[in-house]
């Protein structure tokens, strides 16, 4: 049975989106490697209007998507159990390792809020896990529900073109990926850096690893202060650690 990824909206229309064109794309229409699927939240809304929202408890502006229509939302998916991801700024950083551990489920199912957010109350009894995709606001869930997938399925065994692409990327091994160049040699007055066009494979890995160091430090100290601790460690005698 391949990946699935199941969302729940008020806008399914929203999908696919990025997810069904390129290599991602092809993976799921033509491959078959991996299976995108929406539900309606509003069709659970037992509101002969549809309504599936309410005031906030204790006041405020806004919204609060209804404890009991997500409930039956989520409890209408058969198949076995998958992550529950529900996407929300407050929520935990996003990151490679994570996504690691998701892809080798049989899929997600991930929760797309909307206007103040969903009643707690269901995020604590279905178990979701809330995750944010970077330190800013959305309207709705839908945009980060498709990093979070992408993510995902592509490191699903087939849906790239080449394996190597997976292992040289940014956070595979804590730091950042090196710049990438490509013809023409000249640009703008800017030259391709000459080591890259030398042929010594050597010194190329060298210049990738420095550049990759370089923009690690500088972009993101709270990764290469944690890569330095992780190099320190494994560097350390067993004793030491």
């Amino acid at each position: 049975m391949p990946f699935t990824a199941t969302v729940l909206t008020m806008f399914p229309e929203a999908f696919p989106g990025p997810l069904g064109v390129s290599l991602i794309g092809t993976a799921w229409r033509e491959k078959g490697l991996w299976s995108l699927e929406t539900v309606d939240i509003r069709a659970f809304s037992t509101d002969t209007r549809g309504f599936l929202d309410d005031t906030p408890a204790g006041g405020g502006p806004g919204a609060v998507l209804k404890a009991d229509v997500v409930a039956r939302a989520v409890d209408s998916l058969p198949g076995p159990k998958r992550p529950l991801l529900y996407m929300s700024a407050r929520g935990r950083p996003l990151t490679q390792a994570r996504v690691k551990e998701w892809a080798k489920a049989d899929g997600i199912v991930v929760l797309c809020g909307r206007f103040e957010g969903v009643d707690q109350r269901v995020l604590d009894a279905r178990g979701f896990e809330e995750v944010s995709v970077g330190d800013a606001v959305l309207a709705g869930g839908e945009a980060a529900a498709m990093v979070a997938i992408e993510a995902c399925v592509r490191l699903i065994p087939g849906v790239l073109g080449s394996g190597d692409s997976l292992s040289s990327e940014s956070f595979e091994d804590g730091l950042l990926e090196h710049p990438q160049y490509t013809r023409p040699r000249t640009f703008e007055g800017l030259e391709i850096p000459e080591v890259l066009l030398s042929g010594d494979h050597k010194k190329i890995a060298g210049w990738r690893e420095a550049q990759r160091a370089t923009t690690t430090r500088e972009r993101r100290p709270d990764l290469w202060q944690a890569h330095l601790a992780n190099s320190q460690l494994k560097g350390a005698k067993p004793e030491e650690k």
